[in-house]
């Protein structure tokens, strides 16, 4: 049966239509003549059509049938009018919105047929016409059924449609939360590692006190940081917390500061100017691709040099990490790489990674800003911070 209908249990309805039947039609045979008196046939006629709704859940099609034939014996018999139709109602309502709807116009139109053969047969205009206004009130409550499940099936279609919405969302969320919880500790854990080797390397090699202060206190502030962008994604996990953009281009000299103190130096050329709130997500994307670019410089470039240029050009803001290390090489794609695709896609970005002359790796994005963006003031910073060195290898 429709999801969305289930009406009341199947005993009550089948001890209210079978005392309705029994007593109304024995109540109607009183008050009119017929030709046929009430015997054992015509009450276990009355009775079959109640007890033929035991099936309106495992075989609604058939149940209509069988309430169809039992209406239409009844009659062809001979016996007295009475509200033995409304089985036969109730059957043919069930049949059409349980999605039965031909085995209910194939009991309709078994029914007409035999009601016309009979009144032809008798010769009778009063007994057409009776025949005709029932059939007629049968084709009216199975057209009312199907307009009724017409409408409960697009109300099934639009909730299976808003679910599928959200579970989209909830996909596309979870995609976003697991590309910053990437970012985040990817990051976080090089220029970690970064600072306990040079730690290491001073403990062994040359203990300068003040060399190691420090680096510890460099490992203090990246992994503080850290813990603090990872708390902010595991709160809207938790649903704690809104999911807004955090990441500003003006943060880039603090992040690139904590890569030059590995040893890598970096030249930060700002031409973007202020963007508005409105490119908030551009901003927050153009952070992040950055961000991943410098890792994998520090992870994997052996690089000394890096630049970072972001400009505006039209609509596009457009970012470019270069470094001096070993390039691409063969490496298979990782998934920061895969991560910069998808952020970059999911704004309609265009993201370019290839070698760079004489060295190095070069990654080149264009992110689209919003189309009512006014033109920004450029304006350039130099300072130190991290190219990115390609994908992760």
């Amino acid at each position: 049966m429709n999801p969305g209908f289930r009406g009341p249990p199947t005993a009550v309805l089948i001890a209210v239509t079978s005392i309705i039947q029994l007593v109304g039609t024995s109540f109607a045979a009183a008050h009119q003549f017929s030709p046929r008196p009430l015997d054992p046939l015509a009450y276990a006629l009355l009775l079959a059509g109640p007890a033929l709704l035991s099936l309106r859940r495992k075989a609604p099609g058939p149940m209509a049938a069988g309430a169809a034939a039992a209406t239409g014996t009844y009659f062809a018999a001979g016996y007295p009018g009475g509200p033995i139709w409304l089985s036969l109602v109730v059957a043919l309502f069930i049949a059409v919105r349980s999605k039965a709807r031909w085995w209910a116009w194939g009991a309709v139109g078994g029914l007409a047929l035999l009601f016309l053969v009979a009144a032809l047969s008798t010769g009778g205009l009063a007994d057409t016409a009776r025949a005709g206004a029932g059939v007629a009130w049968l084709v009216i409550v199975v057209m009312i059924g199907e307009l009724l499940a017409s409408r409960a099936g697009r109300r099934a279609e639009r909730r299976r449609t808003e679910l599928e919405a959200e579970q989209r969302r909830r996909n596309e969320e979870r995609l976003v939360l697991a590309r910053d919880i990437h970012d985040v500790v990817a990051h976080s854990l090089s220029m970690i590692n970064v600072q306990a080797s040079v730690a290491l390397h001073l403990a062994r090699k040359d203990p300068d006190p003040e060399q190691m202060r420090q680096a510890l206190e460099a490992i203090k502030s990246g992994s503080k940081d850290a813990l603090a962008e990872v708390r902010d994604v595991l709160a809207v996990l938790r649903q704690d917390a809104p999911r807004a953009p955090a990441q500003r281009l003006d943060q880039l000299p603090e992040l690139l500061a904590r890569a030059e103190q590995g040893g890598l130096t970096v030249r930060l050329d700002n031409r973007a100017g202020q963007l508005p709130e409105s490119a908030a997500s551009a901003e927050s994307t153009a952070y992040r691709v950055i961000q991943e670019a410098v890792t994998n410089i520090v992870r994997h470039a052996h690089a000394t040099q890096a630049w970072v240029g972001i400009s505006v050009a039209g609509v596009m803001l457009e970012v470019t990490v270069e470094d001096d290390g070993v390039g691409l090489g063969n490496a298979p794609e990782g998934n920061g790489l895969r991560g910069m695709r998808e952020r970059i896609a999911t704004l309609d970005g265009e993201l370019a990674v290839g070698p760079r002359e004489p060295a190095g790796t070069r990654v080149h994005a264009r992110i689209p800003l919003p189309g009512d963006r006014p033109a920004a003031a450029g304006r350039a910073a130099t300072g130190g911070g991290p190219g990115s060195g390609g994908a992760e290898r």
